[in-house]
């Protein structure tokens, strides 16, 4: 496939164009095949409110400015200048007098010197200040008083109504002005940092309203495209490793395999975190969630869900917050929008990707009968006799709940509570108290619905039956520490895998009670998972930061790969997911950093 050779002419023309358009020619008298059609694609189109000034519209929009500015000044200030000119008429006229003697003096000596006496020169009239508009009485040529014109018979009822409209209009803007007045002095009241914080948020809300509208959402699936080209061609040397390379030394290794790393996936925000959860998108095979938290119960603090795709490894497609550590998760393989979390706080909740929400759709409550202890794994079930989606949870609190979403509402249901047998409390009175089983991992059959497993605290695996509330259908001394993980085989319907932190990992038939294969990893196993492609395939990560590959059909015995992963000692391995259609593994550390790896030849033969 890389030596062959694809060309691609690019042209200039719309490929939407539609190339069928008919018109009718009357040169011809017949409809003819539109050769010439436009090929312009507008991608963005924003209507301005800008006017050029030379144009006819700019122009005739300033003189009606002006013409409106002066008409109002003059309406609203000639009485206002008719007024002063009766105060000020009588200074001005003792003025002029005085002017006129002093002119009348000068010009009889200069008469007297001068035969022929200057042309007399008429007094120039001051001007009244126009614009002075204080007093009351400059906002209408006749306007009585409110008393008075309330009082006198309205004879003509238009005068009447003319002047209450005035008086009415004046009260409205002096209402107006008060307001303003108050609103002034409450901004001088309140502190300076009150109003630093208010100049900031308008001045984000400046920014962010106009790109907030129709064009963020007309460029976002642009900018998306335009982002995974940039990537794809600055990571193009992992994206050629993922698609064609095969590791040529297999053929001298013999059984043994590599891992070689591609993608590395980290966000800025969740380098304190853990990875506690992995899970692949049933529908897109490139799209998989994380889940952040923390397994140190003495730093809990806050938790993350990020969804991130093998297109764009450099930032997360989806991102939400919550304000407890998420511990797991899994997608709903009917809706694939649809993600069961659980929370270290007891609390599940389901989100809704479609949704342009940061807040999950759904979420369980203290009313609602949330868990009392960290929920350490869910998973979803098939729709049940009404079409209502449900999911199962398991916590320390030893409850196994059914959650069912009915009439947007959780609705939840005890299906069985893990007892620990031999183990009772003496309480009050003689009292003998049961304590209760810590479950830490289910998962459910693959083709018989009602049964389950689930791994506790203290070692054992319970099959248990949805049929049964208050028994266990068997138990297996399985560990001697907790059960982290417990998984069935999607082909062989009998076997399932458990791991332990007792640096083992067992291999069962759940027909019989002791397992069929033991292998001692020498450090505490975080997770196990089959693969998808093979029977006799899995992959285990343990605390040391090394990734396991076992294939049981090559060797029984050892494992085919082991391979150090982590990016330092200190660093611990949590999880490992396949990838349900590459031939690539997914693996979680400590530090919130994802690696991606792909098998060697070696390590995915498919069975005969």
């Amino acid at each position: 496939e890389l030596k062959q050779e694809f060309t691609r002419a690019l042209t200039a023309d719309n490929p939407h164009t539609p190339q069928n358009i008919v018109r009718y020619s009357f040169k011809e008298k017949g409809y003819k095949i539109v050769d010439d059609m436009d090929q312009t694609a507008i991608h963005l189109s924003l209507n301005g409110n800008l006017i050029p000034k030379d144009s006819d519209e700019g122009r005739r929009q300033s003189i009606r400015s002006t013409t409106e500015a002066g008409s109002h000044c003059c309406v609203f200030l000639q009485a206002a200048g008719e007024g002063e000119g009766e105060a000020e008429g009588e200074a001005e006229e003792a003025a002029a007098g005085e002017a006129d003697e002093a002119a009348e003096a000068a010009e009889a000596a200069e008469a007297a010197e001068a035969e022929e006496p200057p042309p007399p020169k008429a007094p120039e009239k001051k001007l009244a200040n126009q614009f002075n508009f204080i007093e009351r009485a400059a906002m209408t040529h006749h306007n009585t008083l409110r008393e008075s014109a309330c009082q006198t018979e309205p004879t003509p009822s238009l005068n009447f109504s003319a002047n209450v409209n005035q008086w009415d209009i004046y009260d409205s803007y002096v209402e107006e002005l008060e307001k303003i007045e108050k609103s002034k002095e409450k901004e001088k009241s309140k502190p300076q940092t009150v109003k630093r914080e208010e100049k900031r948020s308008r001045r984000r809300f400046s920014h962010v309203e106009p790109q907030h509208g129709d064009f963020i959402t007309k460029i976002a699936k642009a900018a998306k495209i335009a982002e995974r080209m940039v990537n794809l061609n600055t990571f193009d040397d992992i994206a050629q490793d993922f698609k064609y390379f095969d590791d040529a030394s297999d053929e001298f290794r013999g059984q043994q395999g590599t891992l070689l790393p591609l993608w590395k996936f980290q966000y800025d925000k969740t380098k304190k975190l853990a990875v506690t959860a992995i899970s692949w998108n049933p529908k897109y095979s490139d799209l998989f969630a994380v889940g952040y938290g923390s397994y140190d119960f003495m730093k809990q603090g806050q938790g993350m869900l990020l969804l991130y795709t093998l297109k764009n490894p450099s930032f997360p497609e989806y991102i939400f917050s919550s304000e407890s550590g998420i511990m797991c998760l899994d997608f709903n393989s009917e809706h694939p929008n649809l993600m069961a979390v659980g929370f270290y706080d007891g609390n599940v909740a389901i989100y809704n990707l479609k949704k342009a929400t940061s807040q999950p759709s759904y979420k369980s409550s203290v009313k609602s009968g949330k868990h009392t202890e960290p929920v350490w794994q869910v998973k979803w079930q098939k729709d049940d006799m009404d079409n209502n989606s449900n999911f199962f949870s398991v916590s320390s609190d030893g409850r196994i709940v059914s959650w069912t979403l009915v009439k947007n509402e959780l609705v939840h249901m005890d299906v069985i509570k893990l007892s620990a047998e031999g183990t009772t409390m003496q309480g009050p009175g003689g009292l003998q108290l049961q304590t209760l089983g810590c479950g830490i991992s289910f998962d459910f059959h693959k083709k018989i619905d009602y049964l389950f497993l689930v791994g506790t605290e203290d070692g054992k695996i319970y099959k248990c039956s949805k049929c049964y509330s208050s028994q266990f259908l068997d138990v297996f001394e399985a560990h001697h520490m907790a059960v982290d993980t417990i998984s069935w085989n999607p082909f062989h319907l009998k076997v399932f895998i458990s791991c332990s932190s007792d640096w083992t990992v067992k291999i069962w038939d759940h027909t019989v009670k002791t397992p069929m294969f033991v292998y001692d990893l020498s450090s505490a196993v975080g997770d196990v998972a089959w693969s998808p492609y093979s029977s006799t395939v899995f992959a285990a990560v343990t605390i040391d930061g090394k990734a396991h590959v076992f294939d049981l059909n090559v060797n029984k015995y050892e494992a085919l790969c082991t391979q150090l992963v982590a990016t330092s000692k200190k660093n611990k391995v949590t999880h490992v997911q396949f990838n349900p259609a590459y031939p690539i593994i997914v693996v979680g550390d400590e530090r919130g950093q994802i690696i991606s790896l792909k098998l060697s030849p070696n390590l995915r033969k498919m069975p005969k």
